[in-house]
């Protein structure tokens, strides 16, 4: 049985879900923003600026900067009150349409959430550790489709940019959920702006490198996350897992608690092992390069 992002038709494209303009709270115009993303290769981006009233509820047109070998996704960062710590909502919808009306009256995280879905968005949870969710915050929000495993800024700026724990957490719980690697960028960090943009990312199997098909895509996970390593496939057959990467210092399988196995060297690029201890559970794999940049594939249900 093939993991599905690798036995998906198309091929990858590589795009950012999460980043900011000056149309919110970054220092850079959304034709910046578009030019860097494309200048460094990348195929797209969904430039999410924060979807709040104080900066009259954008969402970003960003459709005048798409070339033939670029694309954007429209989307915002949407807020509401309040999570368990009292905190102000951070939900990342990626797909939104441009007339997503303003909030109402009243609207909770929970319910901007359903409206996002309802719009035909990909939901993801951004940020935990950032700003400390909880496993009932993520309960709250049952249509999510990811958790952003490693946020860029998050780390850059204030060293809480993991979500690892908190996806195994719901994983644990029973949720089925995948993991997302963004960069939330800002463009903000004195003396080097680019140092919070271009550090996580996702790998996306889609047929089209435009709008609908990548949505689409990201729904059905066909997809992984990664600062830098490539997943060149995984498969599970005959009681195994079976990985091949760029060359790495660790390939590594986790799932439920201490359930683990793992193989580490220099220039690692294949490694297989029995899936006999996540059985009836769950797992998912990570390559970490010699750098220690990691790629993170969605977990796999066996």
């Amino acid at each position: 049985m093939p993991a599905d992002a690798f036995s998906a038709p198309g091929r990858f494209f590589r795009g950012n879900l999460h980043t900011h303009s000056n149309r919110s709270d970054g220092k850079i115009s959304p034709e910046e923003v578009c030019a860097r993303y494309r200048e460094r290769g990348y195929d797209f981006i969904c430039l999410s600026d924060h979807f709040m009233p104080k900066y009259e509820y954008p969402i970003t047109d960003t459709t005048a900067y798409r070339t033939d070998g670029f694309c954007t996704i429209l989307g915002a960062e949407c807020h509401a009150p309040a999570t368990a710590a009292g905190e102000q909502w951070h939900i990342l919808a990626v797909g939104l349409p441009l007339d997503f009306p303003p909030n109402l009256d009243g609207e909770t995280g929970p319910q901007i959430a359903r409206r996002c879905l309802d719009a035909g968005a990909f939901l993801a949870i951004p940020h935990p550790e950032w700003y400390g969710l909880t496993t009932e915050d993520a309960a709250s929000i049952p249509g999510a489709h990811a958790v952003e495993i490693y946020n860029h800024t998050s780390q850059v700026r204030q060293s809480r940019g993991g979500g690892a724990y908190y996806l195994d957490m719901l994983l644990a719980g029973g949720r089925r959920i995948n993991a997302l690697a963004c960069d939330d960028a800002h463009w903000l960090v004195e003396g080097d702006e680019n140092r919070d943009a271009f550090g996580g990312w996702v790998m996306v199997k889609a047929e089209r490198n435009e709008p609908a098909a990548l949505v689409a895509a990201l729904k059905a996970g066909h997809y992984y996350a990664t600062q830098g390593p490539v997943i060149e496939t995984i498969a599970v057959k005959d009681g195994h897992i079976e990985i091949a990467c760029s060359a790495a210092a660790q390939i590594i399988v986790v799932g439920r608690a201490s359930r683990n196995e793992a193989v580490a060297g220099f220039d690692l690029t294949r490694a297989r092992f029995p899936l006999g201890k996540f059985s009836g559970s769950w797992c998912r794999a990570m390559v970490v390069a010699q750098d220690g940049k990691t790629a993170w594939s969605n977990p796999i249900y066996l």
